[in-house]
């Protein structure tokens, strides 16, 4: 199949040759939700934690006598009964990650970009370099292709302007084909991608 290619670095619009299998292929929606719930689950912290009566220092000998104190028998003063003791359930650090391998990765990539095809929310441009980091050589851009909402930059390699020109703006992000990230990709209402991006992403999911 063809996609149009929008140029900006000239005023001769072209066309450029894709594969069908990456972005004419069927919408997958079961393996979308997979990878997506996979990729915000390992976005997770999981840092919280408390310390069990087995973690806190100390409570190494039994307080006082088991019987003949008047007092209740006590074992250990890291008990979860006492003030200084330990947790009762305590929470222990949590990995949430879920294992994905690369067939369904790029089955589901493939079907993301298909969808955003068959949607006209992806957007061939020839090039999106900046000479300077200005965020408002980014927002004149935009408005010249005529492009609102949420909307996501996929370029070949990282570009320190473009990443700096886009970081005021809360409605734009940017990425590379190195970081591909399925959440992003399925959040933008419009995803701007560059030539060079487009024949990456091909091999990369061919």
């Amino acid at each position: 199949m063809e996609l149009q290619v929008v140029a900006l670095t000239s005023s001769q619009a072209s066309s450029v040759q894709v594969a069908d299998p990456v972005f004419a292929c069927d919408f997958k929606e079961a393996l979308i939700h997979q990878v997506v719930t996979a990729q915000l689950a390992g976005a997770r912290a999981g840092t919280k934690g408390q310390k069990s009566r087995a973690d806190v220092s100390g409570g190494g000998i039994k307080p006082w006598r088991q019987k003949g104190t008047g007092r209740a028998r006590a074992g250990t003063i890291r008990s979860p009964l006492w003030r200084t003791g330990g947790k009762t359930f305590a929470a222990t650090n949590r990995d949430f990650s879920q294992k994905v391998n690369k067939k369904m990765f790029k089955g589901a990539m493939a079907s993301i970009v298909s969808e955003l095809v068959r949607q006209d929310r992806l957007v061939v441009v020839d090039d999106l370099s900046l000479t300077e980091a200005k965020t408002k050589t980014l927002i004149k851009k935009l408005a010249d292709l005529k492009i609102e909402g949420q909307v996501f930059i996929l370029v070949a390699a990282y570009e320190e302007n473009l990443m700096l020109a886009s970081r005021n703006l809360p409605n734009v992000g940017v990425g590379d084909i190195a970081h591909l990230d399925p959440v992003c990709l399925v959040g933008a209402d419009r995803v701007l991608i560059t030539l060079a991006a487009l024949k990456q992403l091909e091999e990369r999911l061919a």
